[in-house]
């Protein structure tokens, strides 16, 4: 039989089972159980629809297309989700993949399903705009879409969820690709939104297609590890439930295999082996009131010996996502280690399906969005208001940020609960309570010691912000905060301080440049450089400051388009007067590394688009290209702060040497930035490296002399 006939075969086999799965009647069939008939018909008028629309149209698996938005529906009506929800479900391709347009959408299926199915499309593809920037300015538009419907999200995760499950019709790298952005973002937001059933299928889908032979090692290691687990979860549900009753509390016992993917995760996490992580089984107890939790507790640690350290209570402290229940880790049968959950019926519903919980019951009800819903919205909200302004690549790395599936629990010295991400830090902490304490913090006592802002918060912690006036955020923070408050506002400080800096500095360098070509500086006023910002498409002189300011128009070109004579000689050409660096310049006057120039020292600047100017020594090898890009620069009389400068020491090879040469440096009033030791195997003599800081080149000799004044020391040179 040729190829292409069985391939035929199998595609038509592949789609009359996708058929009884997942076409029209299998949805109608679960459908029946909770929607009146005239809203099944609606359901069925979508499909209708969406398969005119679609026919023709297969997926990379053979099937015709209309099978994947029946199964993203099928996903949601296991959820029990409304016919709005469905229908959009169905339509959800339409306006991206047909010729449909969402005015049509809108005006056959009303204006809900329309707004869902605009927000689940994807924008499409922009001139200039990468393919990074386009899926993040695609990503912004969902969220945006979300904090008008929340159904928005739970349609774009079921066909995110379907489409996992069909991703092995795709080459390896597209599986790879789209398994890790479902790790990075569609997998947590499911996490923060509490929609747990969809989570857990997303994270292992996700690890088998990223790592598959990972997934396949780990499955079969567990499985060889627990091998049939099937009679001693039985074991424990019978034990579990039979003490429960001896008790008089309705109890129902649930046990299951831990998803390989939270396995891998714990370990890598915690750096453990498979033979270490020992809760592999877990069970869900699930009683009628929040009383009964605790007293099943009591019971089940009467049953099993409880493992010290191993109990959270997210009842009393709720995770963010509204997540409630019991955890206790107990040494159950054979030594295993089983993990045992216990909640109430409303919080195992809420647990499972978060935001999606209730919709049916709260679509008719006075009492407005659920619990789940309304802290979907706040948080969503919070996005924005830190988020907002943010580039699409910085927007969608903040909402990364942010997509923390761990919690700590630390006090404000009042006694108020804050919730924060696993690994936050007192900055963090300080941004949370108020974005002025954050910009203004200097220190931190945690549980009364002070402690560096950095140290990662852990629960249970008092945290206190030691604030002053002028303090302002360090740039720095941004290696440590985790939380995407901290970061966003640290990010807009700088960049408004770089712009400030920039023109500043802007309007020294063109000042500068007009009196060299001898153009009077009144001409800097708004009215009379009108022309020269239409030539360049500036908005305002400020603007046209911050450009020369950050390297991304030279001064003297600039200057040139005042003079009153076109003609006159090329600006480049003329003697300009040099700069006077003062070192209070900030972000836009960078000391170049290869050279490393400190005041004293013959200097040249080098204008860098983005980094304004980047200073050199005049006798660096650097600075003798391209003579036309270099601006004279001096050193100001008033020069203040300490610069980087990198010494070479070379020494006989002697035990105590390093520290000799470290503590003389540190006396010398220097402090060491950095060291480099090379081997010293079979030598008499090493040579060391240091970056140290020093406040100018007098300062620099006297280190320079004070080390050459040490026993051993040979030779002292400036790199």
């Amino acid at each position: 039989m040729d190829l292409p006939v069985i391939n035929r075969l199998s595609s038509a086999l592949r789609t009359r089972s996708v058929v009884r799965e997942f076409g029209i009647e299998a949805l109608v069939k679960v459908l029946d159980e909770y929607l009146p008939e005239d809203q099944i018909a609606d359901v069925r008028r979508a499909y209708e629809f969406g398969a005119k629309y679609h026919a023709g149209q297969n997926r990379s698996s053979g099937e015709p297309y209309i099978y994947h938005p029946l199964a993203v529906a099928r996903i949601l009506a296991e959820m029990r989700m409304d016919a709005t929800t469905l229908m959009a479900a169905i339509l959800h391709d339409v306006v991206e993949d047909t010729e449909v347009s969402p005015e049509r959408v809108a005006m056959v299926f009303g204006k809900d399903v329309a707004s869902i199915v605009e927000g689940v499309t994807k924008i499409e593809k922009v001139e200039g705009l990468s393919r990074a920037e386009l899926q993040a300015e695609s990503f912004r538009k969902l969220l945006l879409a979300m904090t008008q419907d929340l159904r928005v999200i739970l349609v774009k995760l079921a066909d995110r969820l379907h489409n996992m499950r069909t991703l092995g019709a795709r080459d390896p790298e597209k599986r790879r690709r789209v398994a890790k952005e479902t790790l990075q973002i569609y997998a947590p937001i499911a996490q923060r939104l509490g929609i747990n059933t969809i989570r857990t299928q997303l994270e292992d889908l996700a690890f088998a297609n990223m790592y598959p032979e990972r997934h396949r090692v780990l499955e079969r290691a567990i499985d060889d590890q627990i091998g049939d687990s099937r009679d001693l979860i039985r074991g424990v549900e019978s034990k579990l439930a039979k003490a429960l009753r001896d008790e008089g509390i309705g109890a129902t016992v649930v046990g299951r295999e831990k998803n390989i993917y939270s396995i891998y995760q714990k370990m890598r996490r915690k750096k453990m082996r498979l033979l270490q992580v020992m809760d592999l089984l877990g069970f869900r107890i699930v009683v009628a009131k929040v009383d009964d939790c605790y007293r099943a507790l009591g019971v089940v640690h009467h049953v099993y010996k409880p493992v010290p350290g191993g109990f959270d209570d997210y009842i009393a402290n709720s995770k963010a996502n509204g997540y409630q229940s019991l955890h206790t880790t107990c040494i159950g049968p054979e030594g295993h280690k089983i993990e045992v959950q216990i909640r109430t019926r409303e919080m195992h519903h809420i647990a499972d399906s978060g935001i999606a919980a209730h919709w049916q019951y709260k679509l008719g009800s006075k009492d407005g969005a659920s619990a789940p819903q309304v802290r979907a919205n706040e948080w969503l909200r919070s996005l924005f208001d830190e988020l907002g302004t943010a580039g699409s690549l910085e927007f969608i790395e903040g909402v990364k940020v942010d997509l923390f599936p761990d919690e700590v629990y630390v006090f404000t010295p009042k006694g108020l609960i804050r919730r924060m991400p696993r690994g936050a830090t007192s900055v963090d902490f300080a941004y949370s309570v108020h974005s002025e304490l954050g910009d203004r913090c200097v220190a931190a006592r945690i549980d009364g010691s002070l402690e560096p802002l950095n140290t990662p918060l852990k629960s249970g912690q008092t945290v206190e912000i030691i604030t002053a006036r002028h303090a302002r955020p360090n740039a720095a923070w941004l290696n440590f905060v985790k939380t995407a408050k901290a970061r966003s506002h640290i990010r807009n400080f700088l960049r408004n301080q770089r712009e400030d800096e920039a023109v500043r500095l802007g309007r020294r360098l063109i000042e500068i440049a007009m009196r060299d070509l001898g153009v009077p500086l009144a001409k800097l006023r708004e009215d009379a450089a009108e022309p020269v910002l239409k030539a360049y498409g500036l908005k305002d002189v400020e603007e046209l400051y911050a450009a020369i300011g950050t390297g991304e128009r030279l001064a003297p070109l600039v200057a040139r388009h005042f003079l009153p004579d076109q003609n006159s000689p090329d600006a480049e050409t003329s003697k300009a007067a040099p700069l006077a660096i003062e070192g209070t310049e900030g972000l836009v006057v960078d000391y170049a590394r290869c050279c490393r120039p400190i005041p004293g020292d013959e200097i040249r600047g080098n204008v860098s688009v983005g980094r304004g100017i980047v200073i050199h020594r005049i006798d660096c090898k650097h600075a003798k290209a391209r003579p036309q890009d270099w601006v004279p620069l001096i050193w100001s009389d008033k020069v203040q702060g300490d610069y980087l400068s990198e010494l070479r020491v070379h020494a006989q090879n002697m035990r105590g040497l390093l520290a000799r040469v470290t503590a003389e440096i540190t006396s010398s009033e220097s402090s060491i930035e950095n060291v480099q030791m090379p081997d010293r195997a079979g030598g008499e003599t090493i040579e060391m490296r240091f970056v140290i800081t020093v406040r100018s080149r007098v300062h620099l000799a006297h280190v320079m002399r004070r080390l050459h004044r040490l026993d051993g020391v040979e030779k002292v040179t400036r790199s």
